[in-house]
């Protein structure tokens, strides 16, 4: 049994797809005492707790409490009142602060897989940035740092654990960067009663229309970064695990504002295998202010016209069952390999959703993103990760992290070499 210096007491903020499916997968492991799963809704927090123990008879570490995410004194008095050594953030990127702060005032650790929201710049949106994704929590550091507390970010798969393949990338294959580019593929469909391919987004929409309506920010050594119109850039890129080519076009990632702060490389980039029919209904969306986050009058009710698409569409967190295929993410690295010659390769990671679902009750794209902060979190209570202030998955050695995703969770990864491009 490994050894752990500091036992883990984890706050998880939200009992969503991901939230359930981190839940489920940290069931497995022993480097923490308690995980207090909290959601607005208790019922949903309750629900993970008892698959959590329906799995693992008597496993008691497991509790069910309410919180609100919007309210930073709620996260704080909750991970008091538990002791918590750590909050792991698995609520929609418009509560990060709430949560970030409330951490951070409970004398707590903290992770996230989604940073502070961006906002556009107001006169020239499509060609600089305004505020940028996690400026707001970049800008805490050093209260972070003075309390000697750690605030990681970006903990997911994308952004995540394609951060650590950056930095895996720079320390053990390259010796110059021209591009990192992350990219995201799938092959998946959902299916209805009758067998119907219908459409249902496996993620969270109010996240992926925030980041797909957004114009993309993309960063070069030369000119910093810079934003472009939405969907710019679209290209074909062949994915491994039986996924092949898929169109993808640039999308507003926080691997972006990440990894130029301790990887170099020429330029970063971020393209996501939406699909024509999904862009068209983004793109339909936001023609008729459905993407809009303020609120409007129907009848006697205020409601904000996203909140109503998100709960009309089915909850991610169901699909498994009705869901086909498989999920790629990865980077696509050009430069100098350490010999000196011209290389690329494509780091990924490919999860099959039978097998998800088989392993953890958890459709492949939650518990794809869920398993990595449950790897990070074993790598700090084990010290082999340490650090203070705000921190991305960059900042730590990648060869730890790449090792027990593959051993203590089954699920390895992937350098496929490719023909240098010129």
């Amino acid at each position: 049994m490994a050894q752990y210096g500091r036992r883990m007491r984890i706050l998880l903020v939200g009992a969503g797809g991901v939230g359930d499916a981190f839940a489920k997968t940290a069931a497995r492991r022993d480097f923490f005492d308690e995980v207090v799963v909290a959601d607005y809704d208790p019922a949903r927090a309750e629900r993970t707790v008892a698959a959590v123990r329906r799995r693992h008879p008597g496993d008691e570490r497991f509790r069910a409490a309410r919180v609100d995410a919007s309210d930073a004194a709620a996260v704080t008095a909750l991970a008091r009142e538990h002791g918590s050594t750590h909050v792991m953030n698995a609520v929609d990127p418009r509560f990060v602060m709430p949560v970030f702060t409330g951490a951070l005032e409970a004398g707590a650790d903290y992770l996230d897989m989604a940073m502070s929201l961006s906002r556009p710049h107001p006169e020239e949106p499509c060609s600089r940035t305004g505020v940028k994704l996690g400026d707001e929590q970049f800008a805490m550091a050093r209260r972070w740092e003075d309390a000697g507390r750690l605030a990681l970010v970006g903990m997911g798969v994308e952004p995540g654990l394609s951060d650590v393949f950056a930095r895996y990338a720079a320390d053990h294959l390259f010796s110059e960067i021209d591009e990192l580019g992350v990219r995201d593929g799938a092959n998946l469909v959902v299916r209805d009663e009758s067998g119907r391919e219908v459409f249902a987004p496996s993620f969270s929409i109010w996240t992926t229309i925030e980041e797909c309506l957004n114009p993309p920010v993309v960063h070069e050594r030369d000119r910093g970064w810079f934003t472009t119109p939405p969907f710019s850039e679209p290209e074909v890129f062949d994915f491994p695990g039986g996924i092949g080519p898929v169109e993808c076009v640039n999308v507003e990632h926080e691997e972006v504002l990440l990894m130029p702060r301790w990887v170099d490389a020429r330029r970063v980039t971020f393209k996501y295998g939406l699909g024509a029919e999904f862009i068209g209904v983004l793109k339909t969306l936001h023609a008729l202010g459905l993407d809009s986050t303020e609120p409007v009058r129907v009848g006697g009710v205020e409601v904000a016209p996203r909140d109503v698409v998100a709960a009309c569409l089915p909850d991610p967190a169901t699909l498994g069952p009705r869901m086909t295929g498989s999920t790629c993410a990865g980077l696509w690295v050009t430069g100098r390999g350490k010999d000196g010659s011209p290389r690329e390769v494509y780091l990924h990671h490919v999860v099959d959703n039978a097998w998800s679902m088989a392993e953890h009750e958890a459709q492949c794209v939650v518990w794809q993103t869920a398993v990595n902060p449950v790897v990070a979190l074993e790598l700090l209570a084990s010290g082999t990760w340490s650090g203070t202030g705000v921190l991305g998955p960059e900042a730590f050695d990648a060869v730890p992290f790449l090792d027990l995703l593959s051993t203590a969770h089954a699920s390895p990864w992937g350098c496929e070499e490719r023909t240098p491009r010129g």
